[in-house]
């Protein structure tokens, strides 16, 4: 996640410098007013272009991620429950067991005497 957050800042920058850079370049530069204005004209309709591109090579990275991650959990869910069942199958098994083991311990054991009056 910081590595996405680190390209964030830095595409930021790098777009708020370039509009820096240019809105300098175009006030000073040595133009008509008319031509001053094509060029920025041009240069807004580029900035455009290239923010939408990087905004739609954004955005199917972000469903790249999530596709990826819905992946995850599944695959993390279907683990889960293979290993729950597994656990509820040892337990029947031991509660079986057990429920033969304490059937076996009352054959073999005398009956309790009772007490004489």
């Amino acid at each position: 996640m910081a590595d996405s957050d680190d390209f964030g800042a830095f595409l930021i920058g790098f777009l708020i410098g370039g509009l820096t850079g240019a809105a300098v370049s175009l006030i000073f530069a040595p133009q008509s007013g008319e031509e001053t204005r094509a060029l920025i004209r041009e240069k807004a309709i580029q900035l455009q272009d290239e923010a939408t591109d990087t905004a739609e090579a954004t955005y199917t990275k972000l469903e790249a991620a999530a596709a990826d991650a819905r992946a995850r959990a599944d695959e993390l869910s279907k683990l889960a429950k293979q290993r729950l069942e597994e656990l509820q199958r040892r337990g029947q098994v031991v509660l079986e067991s057990t429920k033969g083991g304490a059937k076996k311990q009352e054959a073999a054991s005398p009956a309790p005497a009772e007490p004489e009056a």
